[in-house]
């Protein structure tokens, strides 16, 4: 009787009315292990001690805990298994705070694996990244869209790749300096080069998030690509910092423009280049990016945005392979159109007369190729839902350093697909232009005795249906993705920023590598964190620095994406499925 009685004592620090046995299957067990675990508390690393201290006074409490379906619940799932092991290694163990943390974390694990089923993160053929929407909600040819375009079929599951090392610091972008919001033009930047009036009054609105690529297109006359590339780079006093050859942008320029027009795209075209370009620029200078990136990665974001579907031929990855086209042949069916995007640029580069890149160092120049390489290549639509994911895993990771090479990335991605974010009228003229180049695909399709891919066939496609699940699926879901992942990287350039101004108070710095908040930005200078010095990059001369660095991203896409989606049903529900 009294060992019956033992089994069903308490366990020390239970709740009042607790037992083993409700707190567990197993109440000597969990007895057993929390001995094991005091005893063991002394072969615990101090490196791992280190970094559980600072979790020794969150609450296990149970109470009023974030659902865990929710962003927070990763973070504080992570602060209670970290304040648990402090207890368990200082002996204050608790099995019942062992119990309910232990079910709190298993079930947002279980939550962050639904959420990637969901995304199709684990795909083993081209269905599953959309196999839990409801059939109801989305039409059978719109689903097949969706999964042909923003699905990998057949991709298995790889292992951890060989990565370049992240730099935690962000220092190297910040000693570079920070842009005002108003970037003022320099008079040096681009000999021969004179504007209309008319213009100049366009690109005093170039910041905008709506800002009217096609009226550009109008005044230059279909220049779009080259004078939005002419008066960005001046802007960001490119021309000057890498010392880049006026003749060779000329050059370069009207080479990309002829190779953007070679198949005489109703879409994919040098005025759809324009609109992505114009739009990585304003998420670098109106959500705050600019403080996150040196005058390298600037250039890199907008070369890869100027480049990104250089001599695209109006039809899809998954047509050349079926055709068996040269290029597919050229890169084994895999990311055809980004690959020849990407290697027939640096093809033209390697021309003296228009390589604007020529004064690079060749340290510089592989980290551009490196960068422009990655942002081109994401743009394979095909890799959405594996991007995505990967950026999920970094933004729920409390004090995980973004990867560079994968935000610009992802801003790229976004700009390519952002139109369905923007105002109706610029929206709905992109589509009617998108949904041409489809329906010329489908007739190509069709004269070669293939099936029509999906929203290919004019006869049969319902544009409106289309539109929606594109929005729904796809775009809003990428674009809050993008605000949360700016929100990381501008709390990291406060907490670098704030290191620096605590590491100015407390040591002696010399100063041309000093950066007081109201100095003028010198090449060459650099910018100390954690009171050492990291190596010179290419500065910004007279930028001044910005005094305040914004907390949040401005979502400027949340009200265009809803009233177009409205937009959008309200003409499926009138029967207007076309244009």
């Amino acid at each position: 009787m009294e060992d019956e009685n033992a089994d069903r004592a308490p366990v020390a620090n239970l709740p009042p009315g607790h037992t083993a046995e409700e707190v567990g299957e197993h109440g000597n067990t969990q007895v057993v292990v929390a001995q094991s675990n005091i005893m063991s508390k002394n072969v615990t690393s101090k490196e791992f001690d280190g970094s559980m201290s600072e979790q020794k006074d969150v609450s296990l409490n149970s109470d009023n805990l974030p659902s865990p379906g929710t962003s927070e619940s990763v973070s504080i799932a992570t602060e209670r298994l970290r304040a648990l092991i402090h207890r368990v290694d200082n002996g204050d163990f608790d099995a019942y705070a062992l119990r309910s943390t232990l079910k709190y974390v298993a079930d947002v694990l279980d939550s962050v694996r639904q959420d990637e089923n969901r995304m199709g993160l684990y795909l083993n053929n081209d269905e599953d990244c959309l196999s839990e929407v409801p059939a109801e909600e989305i039409p059978d040819q719109v689903r097949d869209w969706l999964t042909s375009t923003f699905c990998r079929p057949n991709v298995r599951s790889r292992g951890p790749t060989d990565e370049k090392p992240r730099f935690k610091s962000i220092v190297q972008a910040l000693r570079t300096g920070m842009f005002l919001d108003r970037m003022f033009r320099r008079a040096s930047g681009l000999a021969g080069v004179s504007y209309a009036p008319s213009l100049s009054i366009r690109f005093k609105t170039v910041d905008d998030w709506n800002f009217d690529v096609f009226a550009l297109n109008d005044e230059t006359e279909n220049h779009a690509l080259k004078y939005t590339t002419y008066e960005l780079f001046t802007r960001y006093d490119l021309i000057n910092k890498f010392k880049i050859p006026s003749s060779a942008l000329h050059a370069f320029l009207d080479v990309m423009e002829a190779g953007y027009q070679r198949y005489r795209n109703p879409y994919h075209n040098h005025v759809h280049a324009a609109d992505v370009l114009q739009t990585v620029h304003h998420i670098i200078v109106k959500m705050g990016i600019v403080h996150w990136l040196s005058d390298l990665e600037i250039l890199s974001a907008l070369l890869a945005a100027l480049i990104h579907d250089y001599e695209h031929t109006g039809t899809s990855n998954a047509f050349h392979a079926n055709t068996s086209t040269n290029v597919a042949l050229l890169y084994n069916d895999r990311a055809v159109l980004e690959n020849h995007h990407i290697s027939s640029t640096f093809r033209i580069l390697r021309d003296e007369d228009k390589n604007i890149l020529v004064n690079l160092s060749r340290e510089d120049f592989r980290e551009l190729r490196r960068l422009v390489i990655e942002m081109v290549l994401a743009t394979d639509m095909s890799f959405h839902f594996q991007q995505i994911k990967q950026i999920k895993s970094w933004i729920g990771v409390p004090g995980e350093c973004v990867d560079k090479a994968k935000a610009l990335s992802l801003i790229l991605h976004c700009s390519d697909i952002s139109h369905p974010a923007k105002h109706w009228d610029l929206h709905y003229k992109w589509t009617r232009l998108l949904m041409q180049e489809f329906f010329l695909q489908g007739d190509r399709e069709m004269e070669l005795g293939l099936p029509c891919s999906p929203l290919c066939d004019r006869r049969s496609t319902f544009i409106a249906e289309s539109q929606i699940g594109f929005i729904d699926f796809i775009v809003e879901p990428t674009m809050l993705l993008l605000g949360d992942l700016i929100d990381k990287i501008l709390k990291e350039v406060t907490d670098i920023e704030q290191e620096s101004t605590n590491c100015e108070q407390n040591t002696t710095i010399s100063k041309r590598n000093s950066l007081p908040a109201t100095s003028t930005i010198r090449e060459g200078s650099t910018l100390q964190t954690g009171c050492q010095s990291g190596r010179s990059s290419v500065g910004r001369p007279s930028m001044m620095r910005q005094t305040t660095i914004p907390n949040k991203a401005p979502r400027v896409w949340l009200t265009p994406l809803k009233q177009n989606s409205k937009l959008w049903k309200e003409r499926a529900a009138q029967g207007k499925h076309n244009l």
